[in-house]
């Protein structure tokens, strides 16, 4: 079964509805059917490679939890080789970071400067945006929190100095053990408790997150980091300005066009991740019932001159029209009461995109 409904919806046990979990298993496929619905699961954010074809099964579950600002995902998968996605041009760039406890298992990562790993227990950190990869070595159960790089200036600044290591110190434990409490008593919560939630998390990586020593002494990640948040913070703040392109980013941050290239080079260039924000921006506004603007006007304020043009790159992007989307309550990328009804292999994308709007 693909989709195991009954525990989707949300669960009634008192005066107080719990938050809805969203479940995905390759239990009941053919064994290449097992491991194509594990990649496509997590094509959004990574490529998956099949390291054991000639086993019986391949054996993966997913739990889901949407926490508005934040996504947490249990994972249990068999052995497979993962890679991240930059240097190809993404219909969808995802670009989050991952603060993953392990819980059962072996999960090791290589990037360009450093290899790393952790024991059970341990909190294990990737930026989806850079480049990456690696194996998970056994059967292996984890935990996976998504965090958006826009959720505040410190966290972003906080885990751009740790990303690619490993919290092996005792503050690191420290937050291992409160993600795995968070979702033990996730059944116990409501969608009104989720702001608190999400300011408890931030405070404990601000309280809990340190540099990595590597990192310190190899200060180009966090610097290139800090550039890419002042030009994202830019990107948003003038997202509607018609002068706003590769030039005005670069003017505003001071580097020189190849610097700038390489910095978004992960998202296909600062161009084509100036337009993704632009139509999610557009998204936005035709899901707004205050908003009653005709649809070329929407596209117009967002730089493109011709509705043609705005509605193929919009198509491209969300998979339906805009005026579909205007049309239909919720829109193309499901409003959460939605979620349960969005095929289970397109859920994590789903989430993940929304983060990265």
């Amino acid at each position: 079964m693909l989709d195991r409904e009954a525990e989707n919806g949300i669960l009634v046990g008192g005066p107080r509805s719990s938050l809805p979990s969203y479940h995905l298993s390759t239990a009941g496929l053919c064994r290449g059917e097992q491991f194509d619905l594990w990649h496509d699961n997590f094509a959004p954010m990574l490529d998956l490679a099949d390291i054991t074809p000639g086993t019986s099964t391949f054996t993966g579950r997913q739990k889901l939890w949407d926490l508005g600002s934040l996504v947490l995902a249990e994972i249990n998968t068999d052995s497979h080789a993962f890679s991240s996605l930059p240097g190809r041009v993404r219909r969808d760039p995802v670009d989050h970071w991952t603060m993953t406890v392990l819980l059962k298992g072996k999960i090791r990562t290589k990037t360009k400067r450093y290899a790393f790993g952790g024991g059970l227990g341990e909190v294990q950190i990737h930026s989806l945006g850079r480049s990456f990869e690696g194996m998970v070595a056994e059967e292996s159960k984890m935990l996976m929190l998504f965090v958006p790089r826009d959720l505040s200036v410190e966290t972003a600044a906080t885990l751009s100095s740790a990303e690619f290591s490993t919290l092996a110190t005792g503050m690191g434990r420290l937050f291992s053990d409160y993600l795995v409490d968070v979702a033990r008593r996730l059944p116990m919560l409501a969608q009104a408790d989720l702001p608190s939630l999400t300011a408890a998390t931030r405070a404990m990586i601000l309280a809990c997150v340190s540099p990595s020593t590597g990192h310190v002494e190899a200060a180009e990640g966090p610097i290139a980091n800090l550039l890419l948040e002042r030009a994202r913070r830019l990107i948003n703040n003038q997202l509607l300005d018609p002068r706003l392109g590769s030039e005005m980013v670069r003017k505003e941050l001071g580097v020189s066009r190849t610097r700038l290239y390489n910095l978004f080079e992960p998202f296909g260039g600062v161009m084509h991740y100036i337009q993704h924000r632009r139509l999610l921006s557009a998204y936005a506004a035709l899901t707004d019932p205050s908003d009653r603007r005709l649809i070329f006007q929407i596209g117009e304020e967002r730089g493109f001159g011709d509705g043609a043009e705005f509605g193929r790159a919009f198509k491209r992007t969300f998979g339906c029209s805009p005026s579909e989307v205007r049309n239909r309550d919720g829109g193309g990328i499901r409003v959460r009461s939605d979620l349960a009804d969005c095929p289970s292999v397109e859920r994590l994308g789903v989430l993940l995109r929304r983060l990265q709007g």
